[in-house]
């Protein structure tokens, strides 16, 4: 029966074929042909799937003497050749599209379009290299191309001695630890608003059932806006962050500070006498901040903490510890969550962990902490503070008011 000698067939081919080559696929198919006899071209290539001439090439091919070479499916040079073989200035073409030397070239056609790789087949077209996206896209993963994001490295100008505090500020954490005394890094996160908002990154929920949030980020006037400011502990792997309710200012930095004290430093650190602080150079903690210093005095006065400061340079706040052991730790925890309330901001930060022992208290502040205080002369004087021999603007110490 013709239908089932097909099927017959159609196995038999589906078994052999993957294992050979073209040749030899070739042959098989020719024999399976001449072996059905009338219309067996017309079978074995609708079973086969393959064009008719080929089965007759395989019919002349089974007439020929065995060739002499072993293991060829095609004489010397046979096959398509690749379109940069065909078109040789093909490749130096692209380059001269894509290569960073010529980006910013205003001749460039490219110059202000996106680079896509069907934008790159067309300008390489119209330029006589006729050739598809695909091509493109390996021509260029072949080149060791392969598509980039922006990285932000570019820190501006550069202080010539920025090098040079790190390694200040890196000696002093390592004496007061060794001595027992506290040292912090202290920062603002950024401000995060509270309500039903869309937060970055993506958490399991039920295929389909996604938290819902607004369309807009609108702040919402009745929750505001949350400020966490974090107080890292270096020596103790510990962070205590402080939700504010109102603005960042040096004010509030310091409040931050003495709550900490009051709830853990003087707890841990019964024995101590000094604090130093790791802070960025602007910001409410910045070394020009004039509330800043006049704060500090009050907490040193009230604690009896000779504080030292020792800020970051300038252009360089992506480098505070804070950052990196602490922030982005409590970012990964929160990811996906919309932040609803200031209690859940509270309690996912202190739900934050690391592998590497990290734990976390926070608390909420609703003080009010007045922007645009001004500092008097007179105030600023009555400020006890010691700069230190390097940078005194950027390293100094505030001893309290009573042993002076």
């Amino acid at each position: 029966m013709p239908g089932m000698d097909e099927a017959v067939l159609e196995r038999k081919l589906s078994l052999v074929l993957p294992h050979l080559n073209e040749r030899q696929k070739r042959l098989l198919l020719a024999a399976e042909a001449q072996s059905l006899g009338r219309g067996g071209i017309s079978l074995v290539a609708r079973v086969a799937k393959v064009s008719r001439p080929s089965i007759h090439r395989g019919l002349r091919e089974l007439d020929e003497p065995p060739p002499s070479s072993e293991g060829r499916a095609r004489r010397p040079g046979g096959g398509r050749k690749r379109l940069k073989q065909k078109d040789p200035a093909l490749v130096t073409a692209l380059e001269s599209l894509v290569d960073p030397d010529t980006r910013g070239d205003p001749m460039s056609p490219l110059r202000w379009t996106c680079k896509s790789t069907r934008q790159l087949a067309e300008t390489l077209t119209g330029q006589g290299h006729p050739v598809s996206h695909r091509v493109v896209g390996e021509l260029l993963h072949e080149a060791n191309y392969s598509l980039q994001a922006n990285a932000k490295r570019l820190e501006g100008a550069q202080h010539p001695d920025r090098d040079a505090q790190f390694r200040y500020i890196n000696e002093m954490v390592r004496s007061f630890l060794a001595e027992g005394q506290p040292a912090v890094s202290v920062d603002a996160k950024k401000k995060e608003l509270v309500g039903a908002f869309k937060n970055g990154g993506r958490e399991w929920q039920p295929k389909a059932e996604p938290e819902v949030v607004h369309v807009h980020d609108f702040p919402d006037p009745k929750l505001g806006k949350a400020i966490p400011y974090g107080i890292y502990d270096v020596g103790r792997n510990a962070g205590w962050v402080t939700v504010g309710r109102d603005h960042d200012t040096a004010s509030f930095a310091v409040a931050c500070l003495r709550r900490w004290w009051e709830a853990v430093g003087m707890v841990v650190y019964p024995r101590a006498d000094r604090l130093l602080i790791c802070a960025d150079g602007g910001g409410s903690n910045g070394y020009r901040v004039r509330l800043w210093k006049v704060e500090l005095q009050r907490l040193a006065s009230e604690t009896g903490l000779r504080v030292t400061v020792c800020n970051l340079p300038p252009g360089t706040s992506k480098w505070n510890k804070i950052e990196h052991r602490l922030f982005s730790h409590i970012s990964v925890n929160w990811r996906g969550r919309p932040l609803v309330s200031h209690e859940v901001i509270v309690e996912l930060i202190g739900a934050t962990t690391s592998r590497q022992g990290l734990r976390i208290r926070a608390e909420i502040d609703t003080g009010l902490y007045p922007t645009r205080v001004k500092v008097t002369d007179e105030q600023m004087a009555a400020v006890h503070v010691t700069t230190h021999e390097f940078h005194g603007e950027w390293n100094y110490t505030i001893a309290p008011e009573t042993t002076v």
